[in-house]
């Protein structure tokens, strides 16, 4: 997960705060045990808006980003429409055991109880690579604040979302010999074939990422994304998300990975939302190794002769 700290983003929230005479308030006003964390950042908004829109901005300043942002839209792309089609064997109830009354740490148990972990049905030996179904959504301190802009903070990493390569080709940590993702297209292309990108033979300190530019994709297996997202649970900043594995020629789901996260409890942030720092469950130290554990244990790396560096891999 992003670990930078909030950067110029905060910086301008905390001026809104202090213009807007709320600083001395925060803590009973915008965080009385009465809220939800939904009701409290919904009048944060209007406060970040109004106190925008009552002062004249500075030549190049940013006010109000986040207010500015829209939740997201898990069906805006192909890919995210496609992943969330795939019916998994264990989907997740429509009534996901919510009562009225609970309070977010008493729902945020309950779903940690009853429905987070990870659910392996099939696994494989042997594997050359994979292939990274759907991009992972760009990030910034912005969305990070928002209890709606991110479909997925459960799982977000800035190395997945930047460079998916080295999360999976890279010893001595990571170690399928090549990984294939989607090229994106310029929307301005006339060509609107899908192109991928097929990257292997980096180690670290050693050889150079080689990347070739293919119209198809040879792997056998791949892993797709999506967010899950019920009545309730936004509004008591809880964000739920799920890794699911494919066989590509049987469409046979291998394994699903299914965690939350619970936010809207932090008391230097005026939104109350800061994902980086949320409670998590499954538990993790650190998103990147954990996503590359979870995939390894199900379709599992084939061994790499002629490497110098030994035994590597962080799965066992």
């Amino acid at each position: 997960m992003r670990s930078r700290g909030l950067g110029l983003t905060m910086r301008v929230l905390v001026a809104v705060m202090v213009l807007s005479g709320l600083a001395e308030t925060s803590h009973a006003g915008l965080f009385g045990t009465d809220e939800t964390p939904g009701e409290r950042f919904r009048k944060t908004l209007e406060t970040i808006k109004l106190s925008c829109e009552s002062r004249k901005l500075a030549p190049g300043e940013v006010c109000g980003e986040v207010a500015k942002l829209k939740p997201a839209d898990p069906l805006a792309t192909e890919e995210g429409r496609f992943a969330h089609s795939i019916t998994i064997p264990n989907p997740v109830p429509a009534d996901s055991g919510y009562k009225p009354g609970m309070t977010p740490e008493q729902y945020f148990e309950h779903l940690c109880k009853t429905e987070a972990g990870e659910f392996i049905y099939k696994t494989v030996e042997n594997v050359d690579g994979l292939y990274m179904m759907r991009a992972r959504e760009s990030v910034n301190d912005s969305k990070l604040q928002h209890l709606y802009a991110l479909e997925d903070p459960y799982a977000y990493s800035d190395l997945e979302t930047e460079a998916p390569q080295k999360l999976f080709i890279n010893p001595p940590w990571w170690r399928y010999n090549f990984f294939e993702i989607r090229q994106a297209v310029p929307v301005s292309s006339v060509d609107t074939a899908p192109r991928y990108l097929r990257y292997s033979g980096y180690v670290q300190n050693r050889r150079p990422m080689v990347v070739e530019e293919v119209s198809m994709v040879k792997s056998r297996y791949g892993y797709i994304w999506r967010g899950v997202r019920r009545p309730h649970d936004r509004e008591l900043g809880i964000a739920g998300g799920e890794i699911i594995v494919l066989d590509l020629m049987s469409n046979d789901v291998l394994a699903v990975r299914r965690g939350y996260m619970r936010s809207g409890d932090v008391r230097n942030n005026l939104t109350g939302v800061w994902w980086v720092g949320g409670h998590a469950c499954p538990a993790y130290k650190h998103a990147n190794q954990y996503t590359y554990e979870f995939l390894s244990r199900v379709i599992k790396p084939a061994p790499v002769g002629g490497r110098e560096e030994g035994s590597f891999g962080v799965a066992k």
